[in-house]
Parts: structure tokens; sequence; C-alpha cells
């Protein structure tokens, strides 16, 4: 399925917009209200449910192995959550996955 330059412009716009509409209703229309605690409680892990959601994908579907997932990427997503559990510290853990994944790489002669 191809589609024109301005058909392309036109649906990043739609996107654009769709984002903004959803992003205005919660934070412009009731930005200024107080929000119940158990709200704020299910926004605090926001966070921790976006990592994972980004990271996830590269881990099991890489693109750079054809989809296919290899044994370099699970254990260095192995290594960092078990580091950041271990540490308490996201930070640490992410460092340690980076890491593991250069090593794996370096090791086995992809990189």
């Amino acid at each position: 399925m191809t589609y024109s330059t301005a058909e392309i412009w036109l649906i990043i716009g739609l996107m654009a917009a769709g984002t903004f509409a959803i992003r205005f209703s919660f934070l412009g229309l009731i930005g200024d209200r107080e929000m119940p605690p158990m709200v704020l409680r299910m926004l605090r892990y926001t966070p921790v449910a976006v990592l994972p959601g980004m990271v996830a994908p590269l881990v099991f579907w890489p693109a750079a192995t054809g989809g296919q997932p290899d044994l370099v990427r699970i254990v260095a997503a192995v290594a960092a959550v078990a580091f950041a559990y271990r540490t308490k510290k996201v930070l640490w853990g992410m460092g340690a996955g980076v890491v593991t994944f250069y090593a794996g790489l370096w090791i086995t002669g992809l990189l």
C-alpha cells in the first residue's frame, strides 16, 4: 500500500490533532481540579508501564534480526530487569542492560 506525500502529511496531521485532543481532554479540561487519590495512584505507574511497552518490541521482534528474537537481546533484558530489581534503581538497571547488550554483541561478533 503506497501513499502520496500529501496523504502521508494528512495522516500525520490527523494523528497529531487526535493526540492533542486526547491529552487536552485530560490535562486541559480537568487539569486545574483536584484529582481523586485513586487516579493519582494509578498515574504514578504510567512511566513503569510505558518503558516496557517501548522496549518489549525491540527485544522480542527486533528489525535487525528480521523480527526474530535473539539470545543477546533477551539476556540483556533479563540482566536489566534483574539488576534494577536487585538495586531498586531503574537507571542502574538500564545501564546494566546496555552493557550486557553490547558485551553480548561483541562476544558473538555482531558488533
